[in-house]
């Protein structure tokens, strides 16, 4: 058990080993720490995944060193809720079927928290909607992050795909969007912690009510 401001926590990683195995990262997981328990989630365990955009226009984010920064706080996050210590990233383009089946394969009895983050929408955006709709009697819950211009068109399907009609379209709700800006690397990471669970407790507890989750 870790205290931390007098509240104990069983953290999934706990901090004396993020201590002796990342001691860069420690920061990170204390505020990590804290949005986890903001959100009454300090006794789940998830598997995190990071799904990451590789197109042309992420570039700049790469070699600013934005998207280690993400990549760092993810991996901070997911010391606090995952499942087996290990957070699967994946690299797309066009689609993310990877990330159902590695989830289906690994046999994992949690549910997956999936941080998706992308610079526009996808390329067929109403097979994305069916396959968001078809995707939530599956225990994956999509926390969607933009970077770039809020104004852009390309997050007007982003953003509707976190509205999209239940149960109408889908069983529960099984999406988030946040915007990060143009400089997602300014945000505090307190914030950006915060953004990230914001409505995973919500759907936890949909998913339990209709069975999804156990």
């Amino acid at each position: 058990m870790i205290p931390t401001n007098g509240i104990e926590h069983a953290a999934a990683i706990s901090l004396t080993k993020v201590q002796e195995k990342a001691p860069d990262l420690v920061s990170l997981y204390k505020t990590a720490g804290a949005s986890v328990r903001r959100h009454g989630l300090e006794d789940v365990r998830a598997a995190v995944y990071l799904v990451l955009d590789r197109s042309g226009s992420m570039r700049p984010y790469y070699q600013n060193g934005t998207m280690q920064h993400l990549a760092e706080q993810v991996l901070s996050l997911s010391a606090h809720l995952d499942d087996d210590d290990t957070v699967p990233v994946v690299f797309f383009s066009t689609d993310v079927d990877e990330v159902i089946d590695h989830y289906v394969e690994s046999g994992s009895h949690c549910p997956a928290l999936v941080i998706f983050q992308t610079d526009g929408g996808p390329t067929s955006r109403p097979a994305a909607e069916r396959y968001l709709c078809k995707a939530a009697r599956l225990p994956l819950f999509w926390q969607f992050i933009g970077f770039g211009d809020p104004d852009d068109n390309e997050f007007t399907f982003l953003r509707k795909l976190d509205t999209l009609a239940v149960p109408a379209r889908r069983i529960v709700d099984n999406a988030g969007f946040f915007h990060a800006g143009r400089a997602p690397q300014t945000i505090p990471d307190h914030h950006l912690f915060d953004q990230l669970l914001q409505e995973f407790p919500d759907w936890l507890a949909a998913a339990r009510t209709a069975g999804i989750v156990r």
